[in-house]
């Protein structure tokens, strides 16, 4: 005979499992709220760092400014024979001065647009404007230190769109990181600016060179903050690796992002897609 167990028994028994059930999610519960507790502070510690990251960015910028705009003047004055000629020897050391100057002055105008970005006190100001006349300024702007004879900077006439209502200032700035980094990188060849209307209102813009080109390993670290390739041209050439990281925050304030595609030994196409009219109200 199979001896039965009274219903007592069992009421007890569950009456227990339930307090044990209860007992651990109680537990489970002051878990969770311990680590709730403590993610929130430590997003209040890496908020609380990333303002003083900010803070000291935007001092030291500021504070680098005026060395640097003492130098770059000084260096301007004996270029122009204020004081007497110079030597053919003096000259190359002080035009070496100034392009030392102006890539940290460069450097220091980044540092101060990411410490903006961080601190969302970057501002966007939109406008019409013409295409052709954004081309036309970065044209000018390049001409004078194109020095290579061995390479071309070629502007294509836009294709598909005149105008474009965005922040000019932004865009060029994006545009002037890309080509300053592919004439950098080029030793001939040609690097070639152009643009054409994507679908859903977006435009792409493309700065291709025929340079040395990037490793496949390499690409999808390229817009890090500080990033750089490990090659010794890199080396040789110096850089801080702010200046794509900025291109890609400028891109996300404009609506839009940037790619990069390339190929060791062949050559790399950057290129920036924004709306063709900017929309304040979407997501960034």
């Amino acid at each position: 005979m199979v001896p039965t167990q009274a219903p007592g028994a069992d009421a007890e028994a569950l009456r227990q499992e339930v307090e044990a059930l209860r007992a651990e999610v109680e537990e489970t519960n002051r878990g969770v709220v311990a680590l709730y507790a403590e993610l929130d502070q430590q997003a209040e510690q890496l908020q609380q760092a990333t303002q003083l990251k900010s803070r000291f960015l935007s001092y030291m910028s500021h504070e680098f400014r005026t060395p640097i705009g003492a130098a770059l003047s000084i260096t301007r004055l004996l270029l122009d024979r204020v004081d007497g000629p110079l030597t053919g020897e003096q000259e190359r050391q002080v035009k070496f001065i100034e392009s030392t100057c102006q890539e940290f002055s460069n450097m220091v105008d980044d540092l101060l647009d990411l410490a903006k970005i961080e601190a969302g006190r970057l501002d966007i100001s939109p406008a019409w404007f013409e295409m052709m006349d954004l081309f036309v300024a970065l044209r000018g702007m390049f001409k004078p230190i194109l020095a290579n004879a061995e390479l071309n900077l070629v502007f294509e006439d836009p294709q598909g769109l005149t105008r474009l209502y965005t922040d000019d200032r932004k865009l060029s700035q994006i545009l002037r990181n890309f080509i300053s980094n592919a004439l950098k990188f080029t030793p001939h060849g040609e690097v070639r600016v152009a643009a054409r209307t994507e679908g859903d209102g977006m435009v792409r813009f493309s700065v291709s060179d025929t340079g040395i080109g990037i490793a496949q390993e390499h690409l999808a670290h390229l817009f890090n903050d500080f990033s750089q390739v490990d090659s010794p041209i890199q080396k040789r050439l110096r850089g801080t690796g702010l200046g794509l990281a900025l291109s890609r925050h400028l891109s996300t304030l404009l609506g839009g992002y940037v790619e990069a595609q390339s190929e060791l030994g062949r050559g790399s196409v950057f290129s920036v897609v924004v709306p063709i009219e900017w929309d304040a109200s979407a997501p960034r």
